[in-house]
């Protein structure tokens, strides 16, 4: 428990330090903004306590808002992400048999639900960002385009982690 513990430690920093240096420097006209600091909300294990979940998911928004400026646009989002993270779960089928450190990787859960995993979770993520930055539906089709457009570019890069830093354990 302590490795998972300390490991989860090292992604958090990890996840923050990269968006807080690296992707949020990289703007494409407004519509090309990847999130990649939700990673660390996406693989935190099954068993997570849904209190534990929304304050890890609170502190991890709010550490990029403080170093982004965003005055809490993270933080709301995160804590949305951590409330409907047991219900994607739910909605994306059922859990395999697993222990409590068991989290929802690519390589502990397979191809095809983590893709389905990943792309809601990055989906509501960006749609409940971005409706809040706006806060208007005035330019609905133009905040649509940004949230698929930053959607699939988070996705990539958690696809790739996922291929590259995640631990290789045997693929279902």
């Amino acid at each position: 428990m302590n490795r998972l513990v300390f490991s989860n430690i090292l992604r958090f920093l990890a996840v923050v330090l990269i968006q807080v240096l690296v992707m949020n420097k990289i703007n494409f006209y407004g519509f090309l903004n990847p999130y990649i600091y939700i990673l660390f909300i996406l693989l935190l294990p099954f068993e997570t306590p849904g209190w534990l979940l929304l304050l890890l998911s609170f502190f991890t928004g709010l550490t990029v808002d403080i170093f982004s400026g965003t005055l809490g646009l993270n933080a709301a989002s995160s804590v949305f992400l951590g409330f409907v993270r047991p219900m994607v779960i739910k909605f994306v089928g059922e859990k395999p048999e697993y222990d409590i450190t068991t989290q929802p990787q690519l390589q502990q859960m397979g191809l095809k639900w983590f893709i389905a995993y990943a792309l809601l979770m990055i989906f509501a993520h960006h749609l409940f960002l971005n409706m809040l930055d706006v806060f208007s539906f005035d330019e609905f089709w133009q905040t649509l385009l940004r949230v698929i457009v930053s959607t699939l570019f988070t996705f990539i890069f958690i696809m790739l982690y996922e291929y590259i830093f995640a631990p290789k354990k045997d693929k279902k």
